[in-house]
């Protein structure tokens, strides 16, 4: 018996079957415009075949030059090149597995000088404003659709999937806010949606009833002037009566204001969503966002909610995700963590995709854990994100591998940024390393203080790996050793008493989870929907358009300043599709962010700075430095001395904030050369 029996079950779509009811979500990796990008397309979509992934859906494909999403941007245009995709669609099939193109055109997104939408109305993430197609290009759009269906088929591919959520170009022609159009394009509800309704029904005439369709349905627009949920339904219905065969749920234009994927979200927040057109329509209906977990997506298909699941950056983080469901041994999981740190921020920066907690995603033929030819005994100290990642990746090649902490348990930094309210699923990591040190027959040592001497008695270690991490940075500010002063760490780690009224000294990524930390009232917004849809103001009832409803916020435990020397905006450094989230979230809870701070002095009176050549008094209680870290490396300098070659990784090696992203890949990449 399956723990997970609704989300193995099959789903007949009636010309096929699904062997279960997961599926892989769209994520565009940046292979598509890359040199030898389809044979790396190729490896990792096969890989999540090989892993019981029920449909795939790739990243999304431009229909024609207008609809790419920057110049140079992927297309499907010709046969010449759907051929280069069938190097995708065969891997795959080879592996079992199904999968689906996306067609995707960027409308008012596009960051190209020739982009078009249904009115001449710039997007408030945009600094270029779109030109508005006429006719005829309305035509000529909805036949480039139906052309990049047909072309998906000839390349092999078991269907397409018709992008019409995210704010993207099809999204712009339903909603009246971006549809100024008085043509048969524009103006009533029916016509709005004239254009998708049309290409589904003519790329259904053109591809034929054996063929998949599925269409990304913005089910909750989360902007003003967005649809309600009335028009929600009339469209689904419509696109079923047009031929699709699946209704996937999309989240949130990309310029509404509420966070949909950063892990802040609760899991699985927003199925409520689909359950609502559950029952509306006859085909099956697709839930997403921050589902992660086997278990929330069988509870979520168990309750109603959807007929089958959307997971997209899980199967970075792990491709064997339902392999490992269907074998009873989930707690193998390499859960996503929601961070987007090498996802989606990659993605908008024209970068390869990756994962953090997987650096090895869409990098499958060039970061490869082959067998070893030669077992060595390896020694690791330091058990944070870079010494976790090499020991296990060591282990899995065949190295004998032992892991020491001086800490009493494993995670190091880990640990601390787990507390911080929204970084939760650091918890997961966590337990993901600990099953793998276990799998993998790693002897772990914690609560021992390595020395050359210590490391010289054992039996003789081939490697040493140096991962020790960091130790915070100690600005030269006059009283700098006040009672009121601590570090980030005594406060996430060592319980450090703090006042009232605080000042942060340091804005970059450890300055915004100290003030969040800070202010935090301990509702858990992160884990309670109900909480989290109060506190960004998303309307459950759905009586509002696009869903949207007011921000409603409890009084923040402390007043916080949070402090910075630089005079450019503060969190300018913090992720390129959350850093937003971070100082919206920081603005709603009161926290004044002071940029161009020079620090005078701390002294009875509180922290005494500079700004635009005025002085200030902060009259704080505590003032909390956050102020950059120093590389631990006394056991790496001891070591050379002592005539031996380590390895410098994570932190020790560059102290540049708490970068788990880089710790991770850097231990992984070790690894795969010892």
């Amino acid at each position: 018996m399956t723990p997970y029996p609704h989300l193995l079950s099959p789903l007949d779509l009636g010309f096929t079957t699904l062997p279960n009811r997961v599926l892989m979500g769209s994520m565009h990796l940046g292979l598509e415009e890359a040199e030898g990008g389809f044979e790396r397309m190729a490896a990792f979509y096969a890989a999540r075949a090989r892993g019981g992934v029920g449909l795939m859906v790739t990243g999304g494909i431009a229909p024609g030059e207008r609809g790419r999403p920057w110049e140079g941007g992927a297309m499907l245009t010709t046969e010449e090149e759907a051929e280069r995709h069938t190097t995708v669609t065969g891997a795959v099939h080879r592996e079992g597995g199904r999968i689906a193109l996306q067609i995707l055109h960027f409308g008012r997104y596009a960051y190209h000088d020739d982009l078009v939408a249904p009115s001449a109305l710039r997007a408030p993430i945009s600094m270029h404003t779109p030109r508005a197609l006429t006719d005829d290009e309305v035509e000529e759009t909805i036949e480039e659709f139906v052309r990049a269906a047909e072309l998906a088929k000839l390349a092999g591919y078991d269907g397409v999937e018709i992008m019409g959520s995210e704010g993207y170009l099809i999204n712009e022609f339903i909603a009246a806010a971006t549809n100024h159009r008085t043509d048969r394009w524009g103006g009533p509800y029916e016509n709005r949606i004239r254009f998708p309704v049309e290409i589904v029904r003519r790329t259904r005439e053109r591809v034929g009833p054996a063929f998949i369709i599925v269409y990304r349905l913005s089910m909750l627009d989360l902007v003003p002037g967005g649809s309600t949920l009335e028009e929600v339904t009339l469209l689904a219905r419509e696109i079923e009566a047009a031929g699709a065969t699946l209704l996937n749920t999309g989240i949130g234009w990309h310029e509404a204001r509420i966070p949909t994927i950063a892990t802040s979200v609760p899991r699985g927040a927003f199925a409520w969503v689909t359950q609502r057109l559950m029952g509306s329509v006859s085909i099956p209906l697709i839930t997403s966002n921050r589902v992660n977990t086997p278990e929330k997506a069988e509870e979520l298909l168990a309750t109603g909610c959807a007929d089958m699941v959307s997971m997209a950056r899980p199967f970075l983080a792990d491709p064997d995700f339902v392999a490992k469901s269907a074998a009873g041994r989930a707690e193998e999981i390499n859960t996503c963590i929601g961070c987007n740190q090498a996802c989606l921020d990659h993605t908008f920066s024209l970068r390869i995709a990756s994962c953090l907690v997987n650096p090895r995603a869409a990098h499958e033929t060039e970061l490869v854990l082959s067998p070893t030819r030669r077992r060595k005994r390896i020694a690791i100290v330091g058990a944070g994100p870079a010494g976790l990642s090499c020991a296990v990746a060591a282990a899995e090649r065949g190295h004998h591998v032992t892991l020491f902490d001086a800490d009493d348990r494993i995670g190091g930094q880990l640990t601390m940024a787990r507390r911080v309210p929204g970084k939760e699923e650091f918890d997961e990591t966590l337990r993901y390393y600990r099953v793998q040190l276990a799998a993998h027959g790693v002897d772990v040592r914690l609560d021992t203080t390595v020395t050359p001497e210590l490391l010289e008695a054992s039996p003789g270690f081939d490697e040493i790996v140096v991962a020790t991490g960091v130790t915070p940075r100690v600005p030269e500010i006059p009283g700098v050793d006040h009672p009121m002063v601590v570090s980030y760490v005594d406060v996430l780690r060592g319980g450090a008493e703090v006042g009232e009224r605080v000042a942060v000294v340091g804005a970059g990524g450890i300055g915004f989870d100290i003030a969040e930390y800070l202010t935090d009232g301990g509702e858990k917004a992160s884990l309670d929907p109900e909480t989290y849809f109060r506190h960004w103001g998303v309307d459950t009832s759905y009586r509002a358009r696009g869903g949207l409803g007011t921000p409603e916020r409890a009084r923040p435990p402390r007043s916080v300043h949070l402090l910075q020397r630089k005079t450019s905006k503060v969190g300018a450094g913090l992720g390129r599709t959350t850093g937003w989230i971070h100082r919206t979230e920081l603005r709603q809870r009161g926290v004044t962010m002071v940029p161009g701070a020079a620090y005078d002095r701390i002294d009875d009176a509180g922290l005494h700075i500079t700004v635009d050549g005025a002085a200030h008094v902060l009259p704080v209680d505590t003032v909390v430095l956050c102020t950059g870290q120093e590389p631990r490396r006394d056991l790496y300098e001891a070591l050379r001395a002592a005539g031996r070659t380590p390895h410098l990784i994570g932190g020790a090696d560059v102290a540049a904030e708490l970068d788990a992203k880089r710790a991770i890949k850097q231990g992984t990449e070790l690894a795969a050369t010892l």
